[in-house]
């Protein structure tokens, strides 16, 4: 999954805890794994419908074509907005709240948020967008960390933690299309499918509530915060701040600008605290920006999930299951989610093997490997249309499994590598920074994933409708786009690993 799904690992001492252990893990572990679990099938189950619902219910009075683009430029920079909030959930949960109540507070605003967008209006929709943008900043970057801070330092079971409640992300995104969008939404109406998201975010909070004592302590208040004023404090805090990402919703250029500014300051930054620290540590920051750029150019293909991919899955995919059944588009949602709880144990059993043999390709190369398979994805589609078209104008549904299974193997590729490499390539003092810039790297992508689908409104026909034309001239574009990236990166590899200084 995007990997804003990806947890992160607290820089900060970690205490371990005398308890009772489940599965050789701190019991801890398992109640993180169960909020989140139902923290992401809120998410993903809302994104799986998210961008059609709006221009239907919104857009509706427009041309097919417009109504798309919009709707795609909408969930775009909502997407982005996702990922830009977690730097300061982060510091609220550090200086001001801990991170259980962080976690309980945004988790209570994602609820609410996401009960708003049952509304018909679209102000209110908009403003339950936003509640749900600034509750997940104060819950998602902080219950990743801390599952690390259930693990002593230097102790062997933190990577596997990791692993198991990674897996607990993607369990939640598997089911979630499933149940909001296939079995409620798709029967009753989309509200309800939000609804149903929505419960799952109160069963998240609740099973957290309830079972926090699981934690020992971790994740407490901070010293001297103990009374409630913190938490009324960061409340009209939060509330405040959903005027702004509301503007920003409803204000597609000026979030783009937004992005290239922080962009742009944050490689600064790097770039000036590298050369004041040494020469070395300043080729490590100018490695790890020029990754920065590829990381956001693979999101930026990959996230065409929730938009262009799911509209094409709606309307020109042949969705009959050998003639028995009619398969609903948002069960392609799941698709990511079940591939990479499948292949993911084999891609971590396949690089050690690869290191032992010296195959094992650098961080670089592997970031080509994913660029490279994310336009492989889109370049299967391109060969669908050119010559597999059926009579009824629609591909066959193989088509888009083999995208999303190509986007699965490169973001494996890509995104668990990435992680690691940013907090080898920072500074330590720097390391939640540098994570704080691979997340707005991604969040550049989500935006930049907005509009590369709504071109495809854009090259809409005559008659305002969006065809299999459309479709082919735009995946074709995002194909030579990723190709092209890829071979660059992997042609220049070496460059990039002789800036890293020994860092792999």
């Amino acid at each position: 999954m995007a990997s804003g799904s990806a947890p992160v690992q607290s820089t900060k001492p970690s205490v371990a805890h005398p308890e009772i252990e489940i599965i050789g893990h701190p019991r801890g572990l398992w109640m993180l794994f169960g909020s989140e679990f139902w923290e992401r099938f809120a998410y993903y189950g809302m994104r799986a419908f998210l961008a059609i619902y709006v221009a239907q219910a919104f857009f509706g009075q427009m041309d097919k074509a417009d109504a798309q683009e919009q709707a795609s430029l909408a969930y775009g920079g909502y997407t982005a907005l996702v990922y830009m909030t977690g730097i300061i959930g982060g510091f609220v949960a550090d200086r001001i709240l801990g991170y259980q109540r962080s976690i309980m507070l945004g988790g209570a605003l994602m609820a609410a948020g996401l009960f708003m967008l049952m509304a018909p209006d679209l102000t209110t929709f908009l403003i339950g967008l936003a509640l749900i943008v600034v509750g997940n900043g104060l819950f998602k970057p902080n219950i990743s960390t801390m599952v690390g801070k259930l693990y002593a330092p230097g102790d062997v079971r933190r990577d596997s933690g990791f692993t198991i409640f990674y897996m607990g992300i993607n369990a939640g995104a598997l089911i979630a299309p499933i149940i909001c969008g296939t079995l409620i939404g798709a029967r009753f109406g989309y509200q309800w499918g939000f609804f149903t998201a929505g419960i799952g975010m109160v069963f998240g909070i609740t099973v957290f509530q309830f079972l926090k004592h699981w934690l020992h302590g971790v994740g407490r208040v901070p010293a001297g915060r103990e009374g409630f004023s913190g938490v009324a404090l960061v409340l009209v805090g939060a509330l405040v701040l959903v005027g702004p990402v509301y503007f920003l919703l409803s204000k597609s250029d000026v979030l783009g600008g937004v992005l290239v500014v922080g962009m742009l300051a944050l490689a600064g930054y790097f770039i000036y605290s590298g050369v004041r620290t040494s020469r070395e540590q300043r080729d490590r920051y100018v490695a790890m920006l020029i990754l920065f750029l590829a990381n956001m150019c693979f999101w930026a293909l990959f996230e065409q999930a929730g938009s262009s991919l799911n509209f094409f899955a709606k309307d020109l995919t042949d969705l009959s299951f050998f003639g028995l059944v009619d398969i609903h588009y948002t069960l392609f949602q799941s698709i990511n989610p079940l591939f990479i709880i499948l292949l993911a144990p084999m891609f971590a059993f396949a690089w050690p093997r690869l290191d032992r043999i010296a195959m094992n390709p650098s961080t670089p190369r592997k970031f080509a490997l994913g660029l490279i398979q994310v336009a492989l994805g889109f370049g299967a589609l391109v060969l669908a249309i050119a010559f597999f078209t059926g009579a009824d104008g629609k591909v066959h549904w193989f088509w888009l499994v083999l995208t999303y299974f190509l986007h699965t193997t490169g973001e494996l590729c890509l995104s668990p590598i990435g992680l690691a490499m940013v907090t080898r390539l920072a500074r330590p003092e720097e390391t939640g920074l540098a994570m704080g810039g691979w997340f707005l790297s991604i969040a550049m992508a989500n935006f930049l994933a907005g509009r590369f689908a709504a071109l495809i409104g854009g090259h809409h026909a005559v008659d305002g409708t969006v065809g299999m034309a459309q479709y082919a001239t735009v995946f074709q574009q995002l194909f030579w786009m990723g190709l092209i990236f890829g071979a660059i990166y992997f042609i220049c590899a070496p460059l990039i690993n002789k800036l890293m200084h020994g860092v792999r």
